[in-house]
Formats: C-alpha cells, structure tokens, sequence
C-alpha cells in the first residue's frame, strides 16, 4: 500500500528534548549575568556605588555603552556602572541625530538588552521624559526601572531639545521642571532620580545653581548633572551651594567641558564623571578605516590588524559557556 511503501521519519522528539534543555541552560547563564545572587536592585546598586563615591570623594566613572556588547566589555574591564545615551541610541542604532528624534521604545530596546547581560547598573539618558504630559513621564520612569535601569536622568530643555553641547538650546521654567521631577520621583520605585541641567549656558552660573537647588528641594531630584560646564571653578560653585548631594561632570569629548583628571573633578566635589560616547567614537573611527582600506584594496587582509582576534570577542560574551551547555544539552538528549 501507499501508506506501507512511505519512508518512515524519524522522530524529532529527541532534537527538540535537546534544543529545550539547551535553551534551559542557556538561560541559567544569562540569568547568572543579568541578576547575580542576591538579587538586589539596580537602583539600590546604583544608589549605593553614588554615595559611596560622594562620601569618599573617590568619584564612580561610568561610561557609556551604545550596545550590550560593549556593555559586557566595559564590566568585563572592571566599570562599576554603565550609561545609555540618547546621542547614543540616535547615532548608533536609528542613524539619525540627537534631536528629540529617539522616543521611550527606542531607548528600552536598549537599556533591556543591555540589563539582560551585565549586572552592573546603567544610567540611562531619558531626554525631557518622553512627552509632554506629566503621566508620560511617570510612565517612562517606571518602564525604564521594569527594563533594569538603575537611574536616569532628566534635563531642563524644552521639548524641541538639542545637543548640549551645541548652541541655540532653550529651557524651560524652573517650576514645569520642578514638576517632571516630580512626576519621575511618583513613577520610581528604588530607581536614582538626576536632574540635568543645561541652563548654564543660557542664564548663566547664578541662575543654573538656583534652579539646581529648586530640582532637589522641591523636585526630590537625588542628583545633578549640571552640563556643559567649561571651568572647574563652576563645579566648585555647585558643590558649595548643594552640600550633599552628589554631582555627575559630563566629559563628552569635543564639546564645551575639558577633559579634566578624575582627582582635579574629585577636588572640586564631583561624585561621578560621565563618558558618554568614548567608546563609541573610537568604534566610528575604527570602522571607517576599515571601510575605505577593503574598497582601497579589495580585500579585508591589510585592515585586520585593526580588528579584535575572533576569540577575543568570545571572552568578552563567554561565547564558551554557551557552546558548552549546548554540549552538554546535546549529551544529555541522547
């Protein structure tokens, strides 16, 4: 008969034992990387490592990551924390420019795949909170801390933002800020609540420590990232005029702030110094060299000094843990 002379298939119930069972597995080690044994909270992680930094004045370095990889290469290094952009998720992932093109689902597709792999905790960029309602920001806030973020911070601009580094920015009153902070702090649960401000450019020294003092005393804002600050006697100011509370020196490259020593920023009272797209830049740089030399020379052999050697890349990832339970998924189905 038909049905006699068909081949018989062989049954797939071994395989998909041993693809469950890998995955399984798998899942264990990403779970030993993105939450570790104790469990505690990125905000309570982060919290801890900034007052630390403040009252040791030992300031917490924490630069910047546009990729989970990069995230696991900079906690691999010996970074306590990491920080996600939004010039970063502009640039790197959509392309386009920093701005106010990125909304909130374009930097939680990030700050997820980057919590899920790293245990340190992650600063992460929120603009002006993503809309122009006070709920939208208690809805950012929150969304950002179910994704893993251990703090954000929040800048004074008004909704059509810029760079802060570039010129023509404008902020907005110091109460409707006072107010987003306001909001952020109902919509946190443990999360670090930064006010950023970028008044000093526009009003100047007086005016950005005023508001700065608003932020905190009536906005609860935890800390402060005063940007585009261009002398270390104005980080001296701030310190003086907020005692206690911890502050962030944003040291971008190519913008307004000198690229000062962690122990000439520790002397003027700054608890943490921000790197936003170091990495970043250098990976730009080190890509395009390797763009023109393989259309100069029609081959990728002269550019592949510039290259990590493949097994590196797999001890930033620990690609071999991941073979190896699948190896040994793979024994245990047979």
């Amino acid at each position: 008969s038909i049905l006699a002379a068909a081949p018989r298939r062989r049954s797939s119930a071994p395989h998909a034992a041993a693809a469950a069972a890998a995955a399984m597995i798998v899942g264990r080690v990403l779970g030993r990387r993105a939450f570790g044994s104790a469990r505690e909270s990125a905000g309570a992680k982060f919290r801890k490592l900034m007052m630390e930094a403040h009252n040791t004045k030992k300031p917490l370095q924490i630069v910047g990551a546009t990729s989970a990889y990069a995230g696991r290469m900079a906690q691999n290094i010996g970074f306590q924390a990491v920080y996600v952009s939004g010039g970063g998720v502009a640039l790197a992932n959509l392309g386009v420019p920093d701005l106010g093109v990125t909304g909130l689902d374009d930097v939680l597709v990030d700050v997820r795949r980057l919590t899920r792999v790293t245990t340190v905790p992650a600063l992460v960029d929120i603009d002006t909170g993503f809309g122009a309602s006070i709920f939208n920001i208690e809805r950012t806030v929150r969304d950002m801390e179910q994704a893993g973020a251990g703090a954000i911070h929040m800048e004074d601009q008004v909704s059509a933002k810029r760079c802060g580094h570039r010129p023509n920015k404008q902020v907005v009153p110091t109460g409707e800020m006072v107010s987003r902070l306001q909001a952020a702090i109902r919509g946190r649960h443990e999360m670090v609540i930064m006010a950023r401000t970028d008044s000093l450019a526009i009003e100047g020294l007086d005016s950005a420590i005023d508001r700065c003092k608003a932020y905190v005393n009536d906005g609860g804002a935890d800390c402060i990232f005063a940007e585009a600050v261009t002398d270390l006697a104005q980080f001296k100011k701030f310190s003086e005029a907020l005692p206690g509370v911890p502050l962030l020196a944003n040291l971008t490259e190519f913008g307004q702030t000198p690229l000062w020593k962690l122990d000439e920023l520790a002397d003027v009272g700054i608890s943490l110094v921000l790197y936003p797209l170091s990495a970043f830049r250098a990976q730009s740089r080190a890509a395009e060299a390797v763009f023109k030399g393989i259309m100069a020379d029609g081959t990728n052999k002269e550019v592949e000094k510039l290259m990590h050697h493949r097994m590196t890349t797999y001890e930033v990832i620990d690609y071999m843990s991941y073979e190896r339970a699948m190896d040994e998924a793979a024994a245990k189905a047979k």
